[in-house]
């Protein structure tokens, strides 16, 4: 069911918001939906917005202007900008602050972009997905996350399941990270029976990333 809303969400513009576990692949499956767009032939930029401090996180979707903070020594294109055309994937958008979520929400209306420092606007064609390991309609409720940043962002919700609610998957997965570990390593490493029930008898709370470090 998640394939077919894929295919046909990916034809078009509209933002995606990707609920799920930490290891779910969230990644993946917004690279999905870039690859089978009009999009595919342009850039898809990932930003992980809890790996960057609030204060930077405007000059590196907006860019900045020579001089706009300490140690601006020249103009710096913003990932919106340099990504036109293409994709924008909002890693963690629940970890924004409430202060951006307001230039985040003037985006998506406007889909412009103003440097850090710059009194100029450009415009930009971007498609934003974003995705979020917490429930942010929850973060709505509490008054952490706005309101209508939600309803922008979630067009179309899409949530990918653990591991231990699609368990049928776990052995597929399994023979296909030791292939691919095999190959690398020029290894002919196999999977038994006892090895397969060991893998599915496992709850793999850290979903498909413990499942590929365990073949790897």
């Amino acid at each position: 069911e998640l394939y077919k809303t894929i295919s046909r969400v990916a034809p078009t513009d509209a933002t995606v918001l990707i609920e799920g576990e930490t290891g779910t692949g969230k990644e993946m499956i917004a690279r999905m939906i870039h690859n089978h767009s009009r999009r595919a032939g342009a850039a898809f930029q990932p930003v992980d917005c809890a790996s960057i401090a609030p204060s930077l996180l405007e000059s590196e979707l907006f860019g900045a202007a020579k001089g706009a903070y300490t140690g601006a020594d020249r103009d710096r294109t913003g990932v919106f900008e340099s990504a036109h055309h293409g994709t924008v994937f909002l890693v963690e958008i629940g970890e924004v602050d409430l202060g951006f979520q307001t230039k985040l929400l003037r985006f998506l209306q406007e889909r412009t972009v103003r440097p850090l420092g710059s009194s100029r606007t450009h415009e930009v064609d971007v498609r934003v997905i974003s995705a979020t390991n917490r429930e942010i309609s929850k973060m709505v409720e509490e008054k952490r996350f706005r309101e209508d940043l939600y309803y922008r962002l979630n067009a179309i919700p899409l949530r990918l399941p653990p591991l231990r609610e699609r368990a049928g998957d776990i052995p597929l997965l399994a023979h296909y990270f030791l292939k691919k570990y095999n190959e690398r390593y020029a290894l002919a490493s196999k999977l038994t029976g006892s090895g397969v029930d060991a893998v599915h008898g496992d709850t793999m709370p850290g979903n498909l990333r413990q499942l590929e470090h365990m073949m790897g």
